[in-house]
């Protein structure tokens, strides 16, 4: 019986982000969570959970081996299963005395194999699809990934909340959580393995020397550098989260601290359903709303509207610091217009993301962005809580506003296609 080479981009998309996603929101969120539960110090949360970010930094450095050996459905299939031993090793060693090293070591393989994974699917996603159908799904696939963040915050957060409810025992509660999160993954690795298609274009590759190896990894970077632009385009991926790398990392310990050292006092379970429930929503018709703009009228309509959608929202979290609300309501509201706001306006950046990746390499090249989209995320972040801990949450949030202002000038001078991401008027 021969493979099937297509098949309806509804029954792997959805499911392909969602697995991409969970790993990146339990390395970087769902971690701090647990370890501000299990009292470990904000000094050390934030330092080691910004530099989880490396992998995704570096992650270029071996792109060209997934673009070069093997199939991107082969290296998506192997992550996931590695995704899901990495995640039960965390279960197991949360329990430990030496926790917090056992488990930020499977945090790092954690980290790592979900960088390959990102690569593997993000090469996958523009093999299998045409362009039309790229810039459509756009959104849907970012909602799906956002989804699989949310989830993260949200539902398995709310399920730890109440597991510390039924066990009375923090560690184990937490050493359950991540046992069901790793079973799920292994249904991700096992629905992926027979319902991914098996794009023409992604065809097994021949076995190749070092040398060869070496030979791509050359061609591949050095035709990236090349590309018209790209200067200014990667100083534009450096700098436009600079607000958002900092508002990430301290948006929980806001939430979860008390009113008296200006945070919100809310409990675990309360952050789990405001961001597993409202915002799911929120987020989800951000998304889609913004892949169907793009697909309908092109990018360059869009680009600037989005780039207020995603930033002018987080006005939200001044308004937040300075009246610190008690009402669950109101906060649920404030992150319901910021989730929408995010989900709309991250299409244009990460459609932006593939015109400029486009090409020969367009996996690696992808990869590359990504890069540098992630070292514009670690730094910041890493110095984001000292900054915090001297102006206070009130002016942090201020000052994050601020951050924005270089995304807003520099979008003005990026080139690129105006019809890129437009529905192609059929010729056939």
């Amino acid at each position: 019986m021969a493979k099937q080479t297509t098949r309806n981009p509804w029954a792997w998309i959805p499911t392909l982000y969602f697995a991409e996603g969970s790993p990146y929101v339990l390395v970087m969120t769902v971690s701090v969570i647990m370890y501000k539960r299990l009292e470990i110090s904000n000094t050390d949360i934030a330092l080691y959970t910004s530099w989880l970010y490396l992998p995704w930094v570096i992650k270029p450095l071996w792109s060209p081996i997934v673009d070069i050996l093997k199939t991107k459905r082969y290296w998506i299939v192997a992550m996931q299963l590695i995704i899901g031993g990495a995640l039960a090793g965390v279960a197991f060693t949360i329990p430990a005395g030496n926790f917090f090293q056992y488990t930020l070591a499977f945090f790092w393989l954690l980290a790592f194999s979900s960088a390959t994974h990102d690569i593997a699917a993000d090469g996958f996603y523009m093999l299998g699809l045409t362009k039309h159908d790229q810039a459509f799904f756009i959104g849907i696939r970012n909602t799906f990934y956002r989804i699989a963040m949310l989830a993260g915050q949200g539902l398995f957060v709310i399920l730890a909340g109440q597991m510390e409810k039924i066990t009375s025992d923090i560690q184990r509660a937490w050493s359950l959580t991540f046992f069901v999160i790793a079973a799920l993954f292994m249904l991700f690795f096992v629905w992926h393995l027979f319902i991914l298609p098996y794009p023409a274009s992604d065809s097994k590759r021949q076995a190749k020397s070092l040398q060869q190896v070496f030979s791509g990894f050359g061609e591949t970077f050095i035709s990236f550098f090349k590309k018209e632009g790209i200067v200014l385009s990667i100083i534009f991926i450096l700098i436009f989260r600079l607000g958002e790398a900092q508002l990430v990392k301290l948006a929980s310990p806001f939430l979860l601290d008390n009113p008296d050292v200006g945070g919100l006092g809310l409990s675990t379970s309360n952050i789990g359903f405001i961001y597993g429930t409202a915002g799911m929503i929120a987020l989800t018709l951000g998304g889609i709303l913004g892949g169907i703009v793009v697909s309908r009228q092109g990018l360059k309509k869009w680009m600037l509207p989005m780039v207020f959608a995603m930033n002018l929202p987080n006005l939200v979290y001044v308004f937040l610091a300075f009246i610190q609300p008690q009402n669950l309501w109101i906060v649920t509201g404030s992150v319901v217009i910021e989730q929408f706001g995010y989900g709309f306006g991250f299409t244009a950046f990460m459609l932006y993301l593939i015109y400029i990746s486009d090409g020969k390499h367009k996996t690696a090249h992808y990869a590359l962005c990504t890069g540098f989209m992630a070292l514009g995320m670690m730094l910041p972040g890493m110095i984001s809580g000292w900054i915090e801990e001297l102006i206070g949450y009130k002016y942090f949030f201020i000052w994050v506003i601020i951050c924005t202002l270089p995304g807003f000038i520099i979008v003005n001078y990026l080139k690129y296609d105006p019809k890129f991401g437009m529905k192609e008027k059929d010729n056939r």
